[in-house]
């Protein structure tokens, strides 16, 4: 079924959670593990100005589809840094959008380096440039959608578990796009499919990486994806990716964690 771009837009609105009672959280605090992996995932919502900025070097913002789905996703994805962050708040946590923006702008020439890159992608493939873009974004957003729904089991507290699933429900909706976009534009272009598979193949890293502390990737990984079930839930990423055009037999992600040393 194709994504509906206008539905999408016109119902765009940020994740609920004023009926929430927060104060939970002083009456049962979130253990030291689960907010570092909630402080990472906050970090990378809000760093997805980044992404935007991206986008706009690149021939994905000359498609209009593309375009207004990425404005909306940018501002969901800002406003579940936003619930996150009044977690961590609550925990003595404070992350600071402007704060962290800042920082991230001071990065340098590692940070536009990335910007850079991508230009020059763009200009080598042309349009199809955009079928690798949205392949490299489903594959992301399949792994955020099962790292909240992950996280949301491993817990049971009564006020996060609630939050969780209400962000993970938005992510899929970021699935359906990115994922449709990428089996159209894969399955019409021969050279979108070699040059997806290549990126895929030799550049992809769980989301986060390239921007937080390796310690820190490693520790949500673990942390997420560790043991059977984790194992599990990355293969099962990778079985949606392998079934985009010409993507068959990938298996990023797996590989991404056996490169870590995330046990099995």
């Amino acid at each position: 079924m194709a994504f509906d771009i206008d539905k999408y837009t016109k119902n765009s609105t940020g994740v609920q959670w004023a009926d929430l009672d927060f104060d939970e959280f002083e009456r049962d605090p979130l253990c030291e593990e689960t907010l570092r992996t909630l402080r990472y995932m906050c970090d990378i919502e809000y760093h997805t100005v980044c992404y935007l900025r991206d986008l706009l070097t690149t021939p994905s913002h000359d498609e209009p589809a593309v375009g207004a789905f990425m404005t909306m996703w940018n501002r969901e994805e800002f406003w579940h840094g936003e619930a996150l962050a009044a977690v961590l708040e609550r925990h003595g946590l404070r992350v600071d959008f402007d704060e962290l923006k800042a920082t991230r702008l001071k990065l340098g020439w590692k940070d536009r380096l990335g910007t850079v890159k991508q230009t020059v992608i763009g200009r080598l493939v042309g349009n199809d440039f955009v079928a690798v873009h949205m392949a490299w974004g489903a594959a992301n957003e399949w792994s955020a959608t099962a790292a909240y729904h992950r996280l949301a089991a491993l817990e049971s507290h009564p006020v996060l578990v609630p939050l969780l699933k209400r962000i993970a429900q938005q992510e899929t909706k970021h699935v359906a796009f990115y994922a449709s976009q990428a089996r159209d534009r894969l399955a019409a272009s021969k050279k979108a499919r070699v040059v997806a598979r290549l990126a895929l193949e030799k550049a992809w890293g769980p989301v986060g990486s390239g921007v937080m502390p390796d310690i820190e990737v490693t520790h949500v990984m673990t942390h997420l994806f560790a043991g059977s079930e984790g194992r599990k839930l990355v293969r099962d990423i990778d079985s949606h990716i392998a079934k985009l055009p010409g993507l068959d037999g990938l298996r990023i992600v797996e590989d991404a964690m056996d490169r870590r040393g995330i046990a099995s």
